[in-house]
C-alpha cells in the first residue's frame, strides 16, 4: 500500500507527522504538486465526496495521497482537478497541538482515517502504532471510523456525519 505526500515545507519540522512518516519510511514524498500519482486517492477538503468503503479497491491499487501544507498553498493546488479527490468526514484530532478539535487533523490522523474507513485497519493501527499518541486517535473516534467504514458509500458517510453533528 503506497502512502504519497506533498510536503511544501510550510510546517515546523519538529513536530510535522508527515515528515516523521517519511522518515520513518511510511510514506513517500512528493515535492512537486505535479507529480501527485494521478489515480491515487487524494485526500482535499474541497472535494465534495467523502472517503467512504467504496473507495478500498482505488486505495489498494493506487495508494493514498495526502497534502500537507498551509491553507494559502491548498489555494493554489485547488485548481487541480484530482480524478479520486476525496474529502475527510467529521473527525476529532488526537495530535498533541489540537487535542479535541474537529476537522484538525494531523497529516498522520488523515492517513489513519482513510485506511481505517477502506476496510484498512490492521494497517491503520500499523500506522498509528508509529506515534505515541497515534491510537489514542482511534480510540477517540472510534465510534465513528466502525460507522463510517461500515457504510455503502460517500453519500452514507456524509448522512452519518451530519446525524452525529446533530446529535
Amino acid at each position: 500500500m503506497k502512502l504519497f505526500i506533498y510536503h511544501a515545507n510550510d510546517c515546523n519540522p519538529k513536530k510535522c507527522t508527515a515528515l516523521k512518516m517519511i522518515k520513518l519510511n511510511k510514506a513517500i514524498l512528493l515535492k512537486n504538486p505535479y507529480k501527485i500519482p494521478k489515480n491515487s486517492l487524494v485526500l482535499t477538503p474541497f472535494s465534495e465526496k467523502a472517503v467512504s468503503p467504496e473507495d478500498r479497491e482505488i486505495v489498494e491499487r493506487f495508494g493514498i495521497t495526502g497534502l500537507d501544507c498551509s491553507w494559502k498553498e491548498l489555494e493554489k493546488i485547488k485548481r487541480f482537478k484530482f480524478k479520486n479527490g476525496r474529502a475527510l468526514p467529521f473527525l476529532i484530532a488526537a495530535n498533541p497541538i489540537n487535542y479535541g478539535k474537529p476537522f484538525q487533523l494531523s497529516t498522520l490522523e488523515a492517513f489513519i482515517a482513510t485506511l481505517y474507513i477502506t476496510g484498512f485497519k490492521d494497517k491503520a493501527y500499523d500506522l498509528a502504532r508509529c506515534f505515541k499518541w497515534g491510537e489514542t486517535f482511534i480510540k477517540v473516534n472510534y465510534e465513528l471510523l466502525e460507522r463510517y467504514s461500515n457504510a455503502k458509500n460517500s453519500a452514507e458517510v456524509i448522512e452519518i456525519q451530519k446525524e452525529y453533528i446533530k446529535r
